[in-house]
């Protein structure tokens, strides 16, 4: 990638789909908080004060710091439109508003979005003119006590407890304008396949019908041009597989892949063309060869048994809640993974911001990524939870470093699986629906316990006694013993009749030490940074040493407001040296030292 796209790519909001002429609406905007919903429209509202977007009002970064309940919180904002060529449109993009979003341009409602976690888009072209100035309106709904929406890690109550932390109301990510051709690119989606050492591409084309005539495809990995063609639309769609040079050498080929020692990514451009050869449209976007399979009780990447080595990460910030203080510390989080030693992060309870995930791409960190919970089970939470799951993987699917998706954690909001058919069913229909939407990754179905239908058996016990867990773990005839009498959290790990056993095995919470402390909580507690690195190196001295895992992920990145079980202090400092982190999370015979460098990829 050049250095201009580089530096593009690093900022630009969807870096996926990236276009050229865009403006960030960040910044101050005018604000009113509305504790009972009561104002229904835009002429309704007092303006009162300010706010920092895209911080949270709950949050002190935002200017506002109010972690009371409140319904509803108003935003406005005056814009200059964009100057349109004939033809184009002026396009409002929001990355994320928690929880139920109503837009208006002058006074005039343009459009709504249910979902606190996934990006949403309105044509304001016909609501605006070119060079005028504007008003955009946003009215943002999220009932604090409310169970049946998604809420993640997001308390119910007045004040954080236990493993919950402060709400997240109102718009939380990016807010951008964006001009776009009268004809358009409208989506891509990728899907490497190494068998057949190709690419699948599916391109849905917008706009003016007719208009376009051909697709141009150019990959390349940095000079080298890999494949360029140009196809030909068909009701405005292009599907081809595209065929990679094979070099036959397996030394060549690994050179080709990504995987988080080697994240080599694949430059895309594509450009929409009409009858005359015009570009009507240019996107500049990536993808990369790399294949996750389920292989008997092993996790397969490119076609190689992996250890997964993963840390449980929350993703919120001291000051600014779920949104990073600035761009840079979503590539610092990566980083900071790697050079703890870890291959990967599961972040829970949590969709997070796409230029993560961008950086875990380019930098080479594995992700799993998981839907953020309601806690009731009702017809309202699962068709929130399905519609939004599904923009969810819409949004994230051709990113090659998340290789696994988690629709439940610890059966949060099917509380009863054991004793209720509806609430298994609704567990095995959400795995169905995810496998079928996305053929290519395992599904964890419900993580934790309690299985029903999934591709990783996922485990979490905090058993503060390591001899103890390797007893547990390594007893004859282990997969019985575990199935059918061990309770980890008291639950049984597989509900009979409903899942194999037979499948990999993950650690995926366990540890969770705090540094002792007043007013903080944790799994169990060190009495200092250097007996918290002493127990964190003999947990995971026996981790290493259980044959029966395919892998495990520690409880946690960082400490998040109260629970203060982190490897890392909430800013992000650690708690004992890096290099002795990363020497105990690889294990003997598998410590490296990774480095990195402006603008490079990890070492």
């Amino acid at each position: 990638m050049d250095a201009e796209l580089d530096d593009q790519f690093d900022e630009y909001p969807r870096p996926q789909l990236r276009r050229q002429h865009w403006v960030s609406l960040n910044g101050s905007w005018e604000f009113a908080l509305d504790p009972y919903a009561a104002w229904e429209r835009p002429k309704d509202v007092s303006w009162r004060s300010a706010i920092e977007v895209p911080f949270a009002p709950e949050t002190a970064r935002s200017g506002i710091g109010e972690t009371g309940f409140f319904k509803c919180c108003w935003y406005r904002r005056e814009i200059t439109a964009m100057k349109l060529r004939h033809g184009e449109h002026l396009w409002l993009h929001f990355g994320a508003v928690d929880h139920t979003a109503t837009v208006w341009i002058d006074g005039v409602s343009v459009g709504s979005h249910e979902g606190g976690y996934t990006p949403f888009t309105f044509d304001i072209t016909e609501h605006v003119q070119a060079g005028a100035r504007h008003q955009i309106v946003v009215r943002a709904v999220d009932l604090p006590q409310d169970l049946q929406q998604p809420r993640g890690k997001q308390d119910w109550q007045r004040d954080p407890h236990l493993i919950w932390y402060p709400r997240t109301s109102g718009i939380w990510q990016t807010v951008w304008l964006e001009r776009v051709p009268q004809t358009y690119i409208a989506d891509v989606r990728y899907t490497p396949n190494l068998s057949r050492w190709e690419i699948g591409l599916n391109v849905d084309i917008g706009g003016r019908e007719g208009e376009a005539d051909r697709l141009r495809m150019t990959m390349k990995l940095g000079s080298e041009v890999l494949a360029q063609d140009i196809y030909s639309l068909s009701a405005g769609e292009v599907h081809r597989r595209i065929a990679l040079s094979d070099p036959g050498i397996d030394d060549s080929r690994n050179e080709l892949l990504w995987s988080p020692t080697s994240p080599t990514l694949i430059d895309v451009r594509l450009e929409l063309l009409n009858a005359n050869d015009q570009v009507l449209d240019r996107i500049d976007s990536y993808t990369a060869l790399r294949e996750v399979a389920i292989q008997g009780d092993r996790v397969i990447l490119n076609g190689r048994a992996t250890q997964l080595r993963f840390i449980l990460d929350q993703g919120y910030w001291p000051d600014t809640g779920m949104t990073p203080p600035d761009a840079a510390a979503l590539r610092r989080d990566v980083e900071l993974a790697k050079l703890m030693g870890f291959n990967g992060v599961r972040k829970h309870q949590k969709i997070e911001d796409p230029r993560y995930l961008y950086w875990a791409d380019r930098l080479g960190l594995l992700v799993w990524e998981e839907m953020p919970s309601a806690y009731r089970f009702t017809l309202k939470s699962i068709e929130r939870v399905k519609q939004q799951w599904q923009e969810v993987m819409r949004r994230d699917y051709n990113h090659p470093c998340v290789i696994a998706w988690v629709p439940f954690n610890e059966s949060w909001g099917v509380p009863n699986l054991p004793d209720n058919a509806p609430e298994r069913h609704y567990v095995q229909a959400l795995y169905h629906l995810t496998k079928t939407i996305d053929p290519t990754r395992p599904v964890v179905g419900n993580d934790g316990w309690e299985s029903v239908a999934t591709d990783i058996i996922g485990i979490h016990d905090y058993d503060d006694e390591p001899h103890r867990m390797a007893r547990r773990y390594e007893t004859a005839d282990v997969r019985v013993r575990l199935f059918q009498h061990e309770r980890p959290g008291g639950r049984l790990l597989m509900l009979q009749g409903h899942a194999q056993t037979d499948h990999p095995i993950i650690l995926s919470e366990f540890g969770g030490i705090a540094v002792h402390a007043d007013d903080t909580w944790g799994y169990s507690a060190s009495e200092s940074t250097e007996d918290l690195e002493r127990r964190y190196t003999e947990l995971l001295n026996v981790v290493h040493g259980l044959q029966l895992l395919a892998g495990f992920c520690y409880t946690q990145f960082a400490d998040t407001y109260q629970e203060a079980n982190g490897l890392l202090h909430a800013d992000r400092r650690p708690k004992f040296p890096l290099d002795r982190m990363a020497q105990a999370t690889r294990g003997p015979g598998r410590y490296a030292v990774y480095e990195f460098k402006p603008g490079a990829q990890a070492v």
